[in-house]
């Protein structure tokens, strides 16, 4: 299913079941064109592909996973970008845990959490996306890529939950 023409390729294996809550092992994935077009329609499809789980359009969970969602392909855009060559982001439901994976061309390029300037108008998103995620990191993708992932909890913990 293409929804643009900056969505290349998409797979999805999701499956909700029909009281709208989803089923463990959910998978959405998605290549876009390395464009600010394609970071944009990365959000957007994430936010879609959450509510079809059963994740509803604007709650916390659904915000705060279309933030990271948004930061990770703007970086893929920007600093993982090879002419030619797209970009992925993969969505996995296991639980109440999103794995969010984005993946580029350039694995050369490791994101750094480093300071940003006081004035300075980019260096904050890696800063968003571990305030965000309760885990985050790289991993190589060979040949030449990388992939950064973050897991986010759909659901606050409860009392006794390990």
């Amino acid at each position: 299913m293409t929804h643009s023409a900056d969505a290349v390729d998409t797979v999805s294996t999701a499956d909700t079941a029909s009281t709208g809550v989803p089923l463990a092992g959910d998978v959405f994935a998605v290549r876009f064109s390395s464009t600010h077009r394609g970071a944009r329609l990365a959000r957007l499809l994430t936010a879609e592909q959450l509510d079809a789980w059963g994740v509803p359009y604007g709650s916390r969970p659904a915000e705060a996973a279309a933030l990271v969602v948004a930061e990770l392909a703007a970086n893929a855009v920007q600093h993982g970008r090879v002419p030619g060559r797209d970009f992925e982001v993969r969505l996995t439901l296991e639980g109440d845990v999103l794995r969010i994976a984005v993946s580029d061309a350039r694995g050369e390029r490791l994101p750094v959490l480093a300071e940003a300037a006081e004035d300075g108008e980019s260096g904050r998103g890696l800063h968003l996306v571990a305030a965000l995620a309760t885990a985050w990191g790289t991993e190589p993708r060979p040949p030449s890529g990388k992939t950064v992932w973050a897991e986010l909890r759909l659901r606050a913990p409860r009392p006794g939950d390990v």
